[in-house]
């Protein structure tokens, strides 16, 4: 590893540094600032490390304009047995960014050219502010102001971490002139914001058998809620073999847990459109507001390093732990799923994340060996019980269907290949008692299984 672009190397805490941060922020890939490892590349490490990242968090909050809270982490690692600091950089969303005490000029503004911090010119410096970004959710007013943040100290205090009085100025949920701002109203314990988690039959959005809204409260909230959803939805189908146990889920949990946290913390909410979860036969499909520019800006969107949509909110769900670090989701998705899994329009930005076919054949395949074992078990108890068992079947016979193995008998007839998972989704019913009421119409001779796990079913309508 060496000086670059984007990776810059520190011997030491220098007078320097802010000037470094400042001018990733305003270049448009951001960076990475390395303390401890000399101009060479040589680790040196650093002494006393935790006061040196103590130091680096209030020098960046204090010395640079406009706020980069949420804009930059501080990690400690570990190279060669020493410790060595990195501090990785966004590029920010309000360029350009200056030092406090040299003002917005060529004196306090810089940008990364090749591996080196170079004065802005006084042009540069007037069309950046000219074009900078005035939506986002620190400018805009909350429309209501009677905000209670209850739920955001709660959560606060299970990391061991205090909201002290001036919490909203701290974490930036105010305007300039005072007032909570957008940022404030998503983080407040009641507001008008929810997010659906929408689950079809089928493969498109024609049939929808179930349909929650987690919202109405702090962001943080409805994020864990939707976290908790589909982690129910993301089942682990298993297989016994002759040695061990295999498991295998119907998603990657890293990554879907990843892309449901970057839907929401990196969500256009300033034309107040939420993000969006929807569940297929074959498929989960998650939306979220604001488009990424084709060609380079696409690049690094999945390089990891493009500029946070919401600094603010991404700060807080750093704080709670709920985000690791700046740029993490980003390679963990990319491990399990390919990039085109990504569809970009001009105002949204779709994930696509297929069932895994294995784990569905595992799981059908369970569902399978259960009938079979079902079966065995009713010849075990015929045989034990001959006359009683003979006596119940005639009886079950003779009065024909339930209403609810009716429901079943006209799916199978509507789709003779229809699931086992789909007939228990669409009656909202456990696996169990769809086995239970297959079992029942083979029994009664209305229904026969023609093939194994890839065939189909025929029914019977002559049964008596």
């Amino acid at each position: 590893m060496s000086e670059s672009n984007r990776i810059e190397f520190k011997r030491e805490l220098s007078d320097s540094f802010e000037r470094e941060v400042v001018s990733f922020l305003n270049y448009h890939e951001g960076g990475v600032i390395y303390i401890g490892i000399d101009n060479d590349g040589s680790i040196i490490g650093v002494e006393d490390a935790d006061t040196v990242q103590l130091q680096i968090k209030d020098r960046l909050k204090n010395n640079i304009l406009p706020s980069c809270m949420g804009l930059f982490d501080v990690v400690l690692e570990k190279q060669e047995g020493k410790d060595v600091i990195r501090v990785t950089v966004a590029s920010g969303s309000e360029k350009p960014y200056y030092l406090r005490k040299q003002g917005m000029s060529e004196k306090g503004c810089f940008i990364r050219v090749g591996s080196a911090a170079e004065p802005m010119q006084g042009r540069m410096i007037e069309d950046l502010f000219s074009r900078r970004t005035r939506n986002n959710l620190g400018h805009i007013r909350s429309l209501r102001q009677d905000l209670a943040f209850e739920q955001l100290r709660i959560y606060y205090q299970e990391k061991g971490l205090t909201l002290g009085d001036k919490f909203a100025a701290n974490l930036e949920l105010l305007t300039e002139d005072g007032a909570y701002n957008y940022a404030g109203y998503l983080m407040a314990d009641s507001n008008g914001n929810s997010v659906q988690v929408a689950k079809y039959r089928g493969l498109d959005r024609f049939d929808l058998i179930d349909s929650d809204e987690y919202g109405y409260c702090s962001l943080v909230k409805t994020c864990k809620q939707v976290l908790d959803r589909l982690e129910v939805e993301n089942r682990t189908a298993a297989r016994i073999t002759s040695t061990t146990r295999v498991t295998r889920r119907l998603w990657n949990a890293v990554a879907l847990r990843e892309a449901v946290i970057n839907a929401i913390v990196h969500n256009d909410y300033s034309n107040e459109a939420v993000p969006k979860f929807e569940i297929f036969d074959d498929r989960i499909e998650i939306t979220s507001a604001g488009a990424i520019a084709p060609g380079v800006a696409r690049e690094e969107f999945f390089a990891g390093y493009s500029t946070p949509r919401n600094k603010i909110l991404m700060r807080i769900f750093r704080d709670l732990e709920i985000v690791e670090y700046l740029g993490s989701g980003m390679p963990r998705i990319l491990q399990a799923y390919p990039k085109d899994s990504f569809i970009f329009t001009p105002n949204f930005i779709r994930i696509v994340f297929p069932i895994d076919a294995v784990a569905l054949e595992m799981e059908e395949n369970g569902i399978e060996s259960q009938i079979t074992g079902a079966i065995g078990g009713a010849i075990g108890g015929a045989i034990g019980g001959a006359i009683g068992g003979a006596i119940g079947g005639a009886i079950g016979g003779a009065i024909g269907l339930t209403d609810r193995q009716k429901e079943v008998l006209e799916m199978i007839k509507l789709d003779s290949k229809v699931s086992y998972r789909g007939i228990a989704s669409s009656l909202k019913i456990n696996g169990s008692a769809v086995l239970k009421h297959i079992e029942a119409l083979k029994e009664k001779g209305y229904l026969r299984r023609i093939g194994g796990t890839r065939g189909y079913w025929e029914v019977i309508d002559d049964a008596e």
